[in-house]
């Protein structure tokens, strides 16, 4: 039976994406992958459709939104580093591209060091977020300006703030929060399985909620 594509998904060969994509695949979720270089994703699977290009270009983004009614984002600067400042201008382009094509939820990951008005963040994530600001001051700057730019948009979003991400197929409880980290981890496989399922859940619209594995 023929799928109707409606999950876009953006970084999805990151160290956490590549556990977005699995978990897609294996929940029977049809979607729609942007990928700077394909050759180095190789897939016959049908649920997948490989879009090339660059998330910072709008023609590119607008051709992924293409039928979708969502995006899904691990998006990092990756290895080599992209520009620091490509979270604000990947967050104008998917914003733009989304109005364009009538896309209306996004969700999208970062680090535990933004800040939104809710925060009561303790010692130890206050800590993470100055020692963030200290060394790598461009970048976290960044990503606090792609939380503001969500939060003055329209579309109904949802920034998950992140520990520590291990590499792991192991599932277990996790623990959310608006306000502090509640833990030092999220297993990659939760965290994915966490993503899709906003897909569902309106509880976190337009919120920057923490996750971190229970234990």
């Amino acid at each position: 039976m023929k799928h109707n594509i409606k999950i876009a998904v953006i970084g999805g060969t990151g160290k956490s994406g590549k556990y977005l994509v699995s978990t897609l695949l294996h929940q029977g979720i049809p979607f729609k992958l942007l990928l700077r270089n394909p050759a180095h994703f190789k897939t016959s699977n049908p649920l997948v459709e490989i879009i090339e290009g660059d998330v910072t270009n709008f023609n590119a983004v607008c051709q992924l939104l293409e039928g979708c009614e969502a995006v899904l984002s691990t998006l990092g600067l990756g290895i080599p580093p992209s520009e620091p400042t490509l979270f604000s201008k990947a967050t104008d382009t998917i914003i733009r591209a989304m109005k364009e094509k009538g896309a209306h939820r996004y969700i999208v990951t970062t680090g535990l060091n933004v800040n939104t008005p809710l925060d009561k963040k303790g010692e130890k994530t206050a800590f993470a977020t100055d020692w963030m600001y200290q060394n790598f001051p461009v970048s976290t700057a960044n990503k606090q300006l792609e939380y503001e730019m969500l939060a003055a948009s329209e579309i109904d979003w949802t920034l998950v703030r992140l520990p520590q991400i291990d590499q792991t197929e192991e599932r277990s409880p996790i623990n959310v929060s608006l306000e502090d980290c509640p833990g030092d981890k999220i297993s990659a496989t939760n965290l994915a399985h966490f993503l899709i399922d906003q897909l569902s859940d309106s509880t976190f619209i337009r919120k920057a909620p923490f996750i971190a594995n229970a234990y």
